[in-house]
């Protein structure tokens, strides 16, 4: 594939991207002209999976990393102000810290489809929120075992840095 091609290929994808991003942004506008709604806390969502179209018809890890954590705060907000309304303290966290999980999980998804690059470490602080989010969910003795979790984890900390230091120190001799 010669250089103009590819020029042109790129400048294509960037005109779809930012006439995907626009037409967004604008449908969202008339929607809560003519309706009345107020749209503000679907706004990080509707952010995000713009961020996510951006990243995916560029193919660039870097736009699809906001597009994820934005579209699972978005996500969460969305659903607090929604139907999970009338949730309070504890299950209102978990839902949250459970939406906000689901955006770290589409970096790693939106990554194998588009970029051909799976990312995976998203899976790691995606999976923390989501453990957290369920024991929210589950209350009474789950709180408890979160509270020990909480206190316990700089052990894991350490383990990893001695490990690290004894294993560097293996390979120098």
């Amino acid at each position: 594939m010669s250089n103009d091609m590819q020029v042109q290929n790129n400048e294509k994808r960037h005109h779809l991207a930012w006439g995907v991003v626009l037409v967004g942004v604008g449908l969202w506008m008339l929607v809560s002209n003519i309706t009345g709604w107020d749209l503000g806390s679907a706004f990080p969502l509707g952010l995000g999976l713009l961020f996510l179209v951006w990243g995916s018809t560029a193919r660039k890890l870097g736009l699809l990393i906001p597009g994820g954590i934005l579209s699972g705060i978005g996500l969460g907000a969305l659903l607090l102000d929604g139907p999970f309304r009338a949730l309070a303290g504890d299950a209102e966290g978990g839902v949250f810290m459970l939406s906000f999980a689901l955006g770290w999980a589409l970096i790693t998804l939106t990554s194998a489809l588009f970029v051909r690059k799976v990312a995976w470490w998203p899976l790691i602080p995606g999976g923390i929120m989501a453990f957290i989010g369920v024991l929210l969910l589950i209350g009474g003795p789950a709180l408890e075992v979160l509270t020990y979790l909480g206190q316990g984890w700089p052990i894991v900390l350490i383990a990893v840095g001695l490990y690290l230091i004894l294993w560097r120190k293996g390979l120098q001799e």
